[in-house]
Parts: C-alpha cells; structure tokens; sequence
C-alpha cells in the first residue's frame, strides 16, 4: 500500500500532466503544489512510484507522467467527481429540455456530452428488451389494413402495417384497442405474451382470424431483436489530442465505427453505476491509448441504456466523470416526464 504522502504525490503528478502535457518534474510539483515535504524527498517518492509501475520516464532526463495503473488508482482512490456548476446545470437542463421526441433527445445529448468533456460522446438508444408499454395504438388505413404504433416508457415508438385476413369494423377495433391497453400498459415485454394469449375468445368467432393476425404482428414487435442503436458524436475532437496517441489515431478511429465494440465499451445497459475504462482494461486493440467513462440511464431506477465519452487516458477524470453522470441524470428525469 502507498502512503498517503505517495498518493499526494500521484494525485499532484496526474493533474499537472493532465493540465499541462508535459512530463512533470519533482521541481515543478514542490513549486505547484503544498506537498510539505523537500524536493529530494518528493524524488524518492516519485522513485518508489514508478518502481511500482504507477508513473514512467517518457524519455532520459525528462520528467515522469502517469501510467494506465497511475490513472487507475487516481480514479479509485483520489478523484472525486467535480460537480458542475449551476449554469453548467441550467445550461444541460435548457439544452435536453428542447427536444422533441427520442431521436432528438439522443442526438442532443450526444451533442452536449461531446461539448461538455470535448472528447468523443456515444449514446446508446433505450433498449426495448428492457421498455415496458406506455401504450398501443391501433389505426385504421382501409377496410381490412390497420397500423399499429406500440410506444414504450422510454418514448421509443415502433410501427407496423398489418393486412388481415378480413375486414374490421371501428366497433370491434375499437374494443381490441380498449382491452390490450388494459391489459398490456406498463408490463413489461416479456410478460405481454401471456396476458393477450386468451384474448381472442373476447371477440365473435368471425372476427377472430383477424384479432389473432393483430395480436401476431403485437408479439412479434416486442419479441424481435432490434438491433442496439448508438449515436456517436465529437470524433474530430480527437484531433486535438495527436500527440497522446502514439503512432496515430487511426486505429481508434477505425474502432469507433464499430457498433458491436462500442457496446461491448459502455457495457451492460442495466448497469446503472458509472464505469471508468482506463488504456489496456479495454479489450480492443485499437482502444489501448484511450479511456471510456460510461453511466447507465433510465425512467426509473433501473438503467434502460448508458452513453458516455471516449478519449485519451491523459483526460481530466473528475470533471469528465461529473459531466457524463449530470448528463444521465437529466436524461432520465426527460425520459420520466416524455
């Protein structure tokens, strides 16, 4: 265990390297920072450091700047998360509160996390596996075609034609659209398919074919796989880091325009705590020089998605940490009002 004098030690090394680029010296960290200890005595700990593996010597004769084991153990044990100031706050809320539908709100949050932290913001879309129904609609297009429009707590909306087998008066669509939503709103999916399965012998026999066609299309929407969407904004951010990556960007890049590992990043959706992924911890190549910072969100209290940002492992954990955790924050509180 270090004591606490070393953990002062790398705390000071990981925000001077993070301010300033530039490998930090035992003389520059007794001028910075009131460590109350001697220049020599700050270079026997910064030595004990790096024995450690928590800090490295870029080049000879240069000053030490932290490794990806430093970063974690300033993230576990030293960096709180900054809070954000009430405009910052006033400005989120004025911000996500102008959106219109889902769409909207993912893409201005994606837009606002990328500004806020000014690395690369990813936004995954509420998973409907874990949506209950806020509603279905039925609407009558012709005599014997309807649409159905299923609308989940998240806001997500799903629509489908249905032809049936023949038509359908406003009467009897009337009553079907009645009794599903009674029985349906706010279950979860999984549970939907037991609680309509006998709802067919409700109707006269005549009308059955078609109830049935209805209750198919019903169960086939919730039952199917839609695949997980994300939003991504903010990669030209990245152009402002060059030098932290070693050799080139690209394979970062190249990294982010897949879906599967970007998921695979931000974890499970369920997981509401925050996650910090610090250079090798994440299991892609290409990700080796970067970070990710990712927070569940949701309705309630269970996460139905997570976003979060990606950039270099020299990132300003506290104030990226904060930002991404108000971000979630408001988008929940608009997905529980939507």
């Amino acid at each position: 265990m270090l004591s606490e004098r070393r953990l002062e030690v790398l705390r000071a090394i990981v925000q001077d390297y993070v301010g300033t680029e530039e490998p930090v010296g035992s003389k520059a960290l007794t001028e910075r920072h009131n460590l109350k200890v001697s220049p020599a005595t700050v270079r026997n700990d910064m030595a004990v450091l790096e024995d450690e593996g928590f800090i490295a010597q870029p080049h000879t004769s240069a000053g030490r700047i932290p490794t990806d084991k430093g970063y974690r153990l300033f993230v576990d044990k030293l960096a709180g998360v900054k809070p954000l100031s009430s405009p910052e706050r006033r400005a989120i809320q004025n911000f996500l509160d102008g959106a219109v539908d889902l769409d909207d709100v993912v893409g201005r949050t994606v837009r606002l996390l990328a500004q806020l932290t000014r690395q690369v913001a990813v936004v995954q879309y509420p998973s409907l596996t874990r949506s209950t129904v806020r509603h279905v609609e039925l609407l009558a297009l012709a005599p014997a075609r309807l649409m159905l429009v299923l609308i989940t707590d998240t806001g997500r909306v799903e629509q489908r034609l249905i032809d049936c087998p023949s038509p359908i008066g406003e009467t009897v669509l009337a009553d079907l659209r009645a009794r599903l939503n009674s029985r349906v709103v706010s279950q979860r999916f999984t549970e939907v398919p037991s609680l309509v399965q006998d709802l067919p012998e409700a109707f006269d026999t005549d009308d059955r074919g078609t109830i049935s066609t209805v209750l198919a299309t019903l169960l086939e929407t919730l039952a199917e796989e839609t695949e997980e969407r994300l939003m991504i904004g903010g990669t030209a951010n990245l152009t402002r880091f060059g030098h932290d990556f070693p050799l080139t960007i690209r394979p970062v890049l190249e990294a982010l325009e897949e879906q599967v590992v970007l998921l695979k990043l931000l974890g499970e959706a369920g997981d509401s705590d925050m996650t910090v992924r610090i250079g090798h911890e994440n299991a892609h190549e290409g990700l080796s020089s970067t970070s990710v910072v990712s927070v569940g969100y949701g309705s309630g209290d269970e996460a139905v998605a997570k976003l979060g940002v990606v950039g270099p492992t020299r990132m300003d954990y506290p104030g990226t940490m904060g930002a991404v955790r108000a971000v979630a924050r408001y988008v929940g509180q608009i997905l529980a009002e939507s």
